[in-house]
């Protein structure tokens, strides 16, 4: 009996490594994230989110760890759909994504070269990345006029705003040990107020950083389709398996007391 609960043990063991949670890891610190409730599986989606990607982020961001002709295959694009759709700054479908701004201005201008994104839904999660899309606002004594209730003094401009509009975040002074010589006051995110509207309503903005978003969240991993159901096909050999040697067990020890 020991042995059979080590054995299912096991299998539902190796079972949670065929499984990804479509959020990631999260590291938002104070901040509450949103679910971005991405769907890898919904190829119209991505389709879309590569077409968002190639517009408004390969012009300052590469994806060095993903092809060109991987993304086809995936999104079902033809040779043609991909070469007149996506493929900007490329010439073969065997290239990789590649930032069209030099990494050293990227250096010059931001403070440091824009980082590549072909993991960074793995490295952060697609919440985190949902979230800092949508999580802009004004902040005047900012370089590049706005800041991010996500990452905090973040370098990259509102590089949608035309989509979002501008918005100002909300806060409210949270006070610790108030009354102490260990007082600490710090300010905690409540909401966002519009300021000025873009070119897209709220509902639009969210399903469009929801398509880049599961997009990137591909790149990241474009092997989980295939990585998925082979797991399904190991999973039920290794029941088959363990049936088989099950039953194998029984009769060979069917005489033995």
């Amino acid at each position: 009996m020991r042995n059979f609960k080590k054995t299912i043990a096991g299998v539902l063991v190796l079972g949670t490594c065929f499984t990804v949670s479509q959020g990631g890891l999260a590291a938002g610190g104070s901040v509450h994230l949103e679910p971005s409730e991405i769907d890898p599986d919904n190829v119209s989606s991505l389709q879309r989110g590569a077409r968002n990607f190639m517009n408004y982020c390969s012009g300052c961001h590469s994806a060095q760890y993903v092809r060109f002709k991987t993304i086809g295959k995936a999104l079902e694009l033809s040779e043609e759909q991909l070469i007149d759709n996506l493929m900007f700054n490329a010439e073969k479908t065997f290239e990789t994504i590649r930032s069209a701004m030099p990494p050293e201005d990227g250096a010059r201008w931001y403070g440091k070269a824009p980082p590549d994104l072909s993991l960074m839904a793995r490295a952060k999660g697609a919440d985190y990345i949902y979230n800092f899309l949508k999580g802009y606002y004004v902040e005047p004594g900012s370089p590049t006029g706005v800041n991010n209730v996500v990452l905090a003094g973040t370098s990259m401009p509102h590089v949608l705003w035309e989509l979002q509009g501008y918005q100002e975040a909300h806060f409210v002074e949270h006070v610790e040990n108030e009354g102490t010589d260990e007082e600490i006051r710090t300010a905690v995110f409540e909401d966002f107020r519009p300021l000025s509207a873009g070119s897209m309503d709220a509902g639009d903005y969210d399903d469009f950083v929801r398509d880049t978003t599961n997009f990137l969240a591909f790149i990241a991993e474009p092997i989980r389709q295939d990585r998925r159901k082979l797991g399904v096909w190991v999973l039920m050999f290794l029941i088959f398996f363990f049936v088989l040697a099950a039953q194998l067990k029984k009769q060979i020890w069917k005489d033995v007391q």
